[in-house]
């Protein structure tokens, strides 16, 4: 699931397991943690290679977890943690966090959520992020062939005109698969999501910790939620934000989401035509639309600058499906390229893949091809994807494909995927869901909402950003701090346990969205796929 939280994925189906089949009985859990010793804490540095100066006012340390948790004394890699420790007398413990991905970096984390928590709540917990294994400045950390995503070029055309350009990126596909397999033979089959909810534990138990809070975003809920079910008498608390689909891991997640990003960019069609007056990209969503793959094909054409083309057209545009914040200034850009032929804000708004982005990727590609079983014939794929487009999901589906394309050839099988699932009342998270999400589309919240019988959902009705919790809705925010604060949650009620009405989207120009006042991204925010990015 292209997850990028771009700055962000998809799961095998086990909806006829019953709780008591889906997790161990807490003794089995805690037969599983290997003995650790206690994370050796120092500040961190003022800049840090990886994060540079993010880290300001943090303590930094590492664990050594065994690669395989099968096999306690075998191979060891190293975890990178941070920490923001508590300065109250009212401690309650240790929460995690985890911004999605899989494969984003977290170690920036715990400044992020206390700098916008209410300090009584803030103070009171010490908040640990974490780069999960082969991520960041863990150790060690995967890329493989960087050519997938930057050629040096304009990628190729996600679209494929012909068999032949079908058949290069199953090329390209293959060749990838087949780098990380050489690169990194022995870490590929212990890159799966519970592998890394054993070193969730690891971490735990070397915080002292007998019970451990958790706060996750897109990609992030799934971890949370297989934490849970195979450790159900270790958490404490936990908050899910954007929920994955846990039914869907993960090919058939990644063709939801197909539908779901375009019903989102619709919306900002639907949004530039409403203020034409503004960026007269068209009066209509059709007519804007026909805007937007008219400078897709012009800048197939005639890339900006010889590395913007119209693959790099649809990066930088997906994040407007993750979130209305670059609603306006993409609208201008893409206004400015096509009526005054000025390419400098869009050529401005695409980013190379950074090495932290190629990281992000490898590790998004190892997690979900590990987790579930994927199609291997790709004539599998190319009848999925083709009936899609030929729906008119037009604008996410054959990049979402390529995307995830490496894993219809990685070298480790996959399979088969977690269980997911809460026992009795020994679990309650608090799920935060937007009904319009894109990329963990709504379904994701309610189905997980029924296999954690205690927990509590909160809808944002009619949101389409992408993690929503601290990110400036007073009703959301004040059900998570609440829990946060003393484990308060939402009475029970059939169906969402809260519903809350998401604000306006975006005003037309940057002059006028002063005056409203700043729209600002989650504190978390989630990982979308790192393309030249999900």
């Amino acid at each position: 699931m292209r997850n990028r939280t771009r700055s962000v994925a998809a799961i095998p189906s086990i909806i006829g397991l019953g709780a008591a089949a889906l997790a161990p009985a807490p003794g089995a859990a805690a037969a599983a943690a290997p003995a650790l010793a206690a994370v050796a804490w120092k500040p961190c540095p003022k800049n840090d290679p990886v994060e540079k100066d993010a880290l300001r006012g943090l303590q930094c340390g590492t664990l050594r977890v065994p690669l395989d948790h099968a096999r306690p004394g075998g191979e060891k890699i190293t975890l990178a943690l941070t920490r923001a420790r508590h300065k109250g007398a009212d401690y309650q413990g240790a929460v995690l966090l985890n911004r999605g991905g899989p494969g984003a970096h977290g170690r920036d984390m715990p400044a992020l959520i206390t700098d916008v928590l209410p300090a009584k709540v803030a103070d009171s917990y010490d908040w640990i992020g974490f780069d999960p294994r082969g991520v960041g400045a863990s150790r060690p950390a995967l890329v493989c062939d960087p050519s997938y995503q930057d050629p040096g070029r304009p990628r190729a055309d996600t679209v494929p005109a012909s068999a032949a350009a079908e058949r290069a990126w199953v090329a390209r596909a293959k060749r990838y698969a087949a780098d990380c397999g050489r690169r990194y033979p022995r870490m590929l089959a212990h890159m799966g999501t519970a592998d890394w909810a054993r070193d969730m534990d690891a971490i735990r138990a070397a915080l002292g910790q007998e019970q451990i809070s958790y706060f996750g975003y897109s990609y992030g809920t799934y971890l949370g939620a297989v934490y849970a079910t195979m450790y159900p008498g270790r958490v404490r608390r936990m908050v899910l934000d954007s929920v994955v689909k846990p039914s869907g891991v993960w090919y058939g997640d990644n063709l939801d989401q197909n539908v779901a990003f375009e019903k989102r960019i619709r919306a900002f069609y639907g949004w530039a035509a409403a203020h034409d007056g503004t960026y007269r990209l068209g009066k209509t969503r059709k007519a804007v639309e026909a805007s937007y793959f008219k400078a897709r094909k012009a800048l197939k054409k005639h890339p900006l600058k010889k590395r913007v083309g119209a693959s790099e057209l649809d990066d930088v545009f997906l994040s407007d499906g993750y979130a209305d914040y670059g609603w306006p200034e993409h609208a201008a850009a893409l206004s400015r390229y096509l009526r005054k032929h000025d390419g400098t804000a869009l050529y401005k708004a695409w980013q190379r893949p950074t090495k932290l982005d190629q990281n992000n990727y490898a590790v998004y590609t190892a997690v979900q091809c590990r987790d579930a079983a994927w199609p291997r014939d790709w004539a599998t794929w190319h009848r999925d994807n083709t009936r899609l487009y030929r729906q008119g999901n037009r604008f996410e589906t054959w990049s979402n494909a390529w995307y995830n394309a490496p894993c219809a050839f990685w070298p480790v099988p996959g399979g088969p995927a977690p269980a997911v699932g809460g026992v009795a009342d020994l679990t309650a998270p608090l799920l935060v869901q937007a009904t319009e999400d894109a990329a963990t589309p709504y379904d994701g919240g309610v189905e997980t909402h029924r296999r954690f019988p205690a927990s509590r959902l909160i809808v944002q009705a009619g949101g389409g950003n992408h993690g929503v919790s601290l990110s400036g809705d007073p009703c959301v925010d004040r059900a998570v701090i609440a829990y946060l604060a003393d484990g308060a949650l939402p009475p029970d009620r059939s169906g969402p346990d809260l519903v809350c009405k998401a604000g306006p989207p975006p005003a037309a120009s940057r002059e006028a969205r002063r005056l409203r006042g700043p729209a600002r991204p989650p504190a978390g925010p989630v990982a979308a796929p790192a393309r030249a990015t999900s």
